[in-house]
């Protein structure tokens, strides 16, 4: 498989996928409490980091397919339920690979027009933006991982790239 264009992309949004689904299974397994506890990490809690980054995610999505997000805070708590999150965080996972499954390399020479979370115009080249997306996901991811960690309840999966790419890929 040739790695380089809008083909590397389409790898990342399935590794998304792939790293979710083992941070999910280990925060779907703590007491409730723990996965609620503040951690004091930026968005206090493993659920309301979950949440962030389900929003994030979400708001990134609309602007790819040109579309006006639904949610633009983001701290907001659309699922405090941690099993409603894991069903919309499978949901939006499948789009994630879909859009990107739906393209092609001259996406990548496009740039993208948006309004930011506080409402002003931004631009930026197609892969930027793709770039900064995943590189968000795994960012936060991490945050959710070390929380995990200092819990002690669970132990915190193996999350990195390659161990997706030894497994499913190679």
């Amino acid at each position: 498989m040739n790695y380089c264009g809008i083909n590397y992309f389409r790898v990342l949004a399935r590794y998304n996928a792939w790293a979710n689904r083992r941070i999910y299974a280990a925060c779907l397994s703590l007491p409730p409490d723990e996965y609620h506890a503040d951690r004091r990490a930026y968005f206090k809690s493993i659920g309301n980091t979950l949440n962030h980054l389900w929003v994030g995610d979400s708001i990134w999505l609309a602007r790819f397919r040109g579309a006006e997000p639904m949610i633009t805070d983001l701290s907001a708590l659309p699922y405090p339920d941690r099993d409603a999150l894991w069903a919309a965080r499978q949901a939006l996972d499948a789009k994630i690979e879909k859009f990107f499954e739906g393209t092609d390399d001259s996406l990548l020479a496009q740039m993208l027009e948006y309004r930011d979370t506080r409402g002003m115009m931004k631009s930026s080249p197609a892969p930027i933006a793709f770039g900064h997306f995943f590189n968000h996901q795994t960012h936060h991811r991490g945050q959710v991982h070390g929380m995990l960690s200092h819990a002690g309840v669970v132990e915190p999966p193996p999350l990195d790239f390659m161990y997706y790419y030894y497994e499913t890929v190679k």
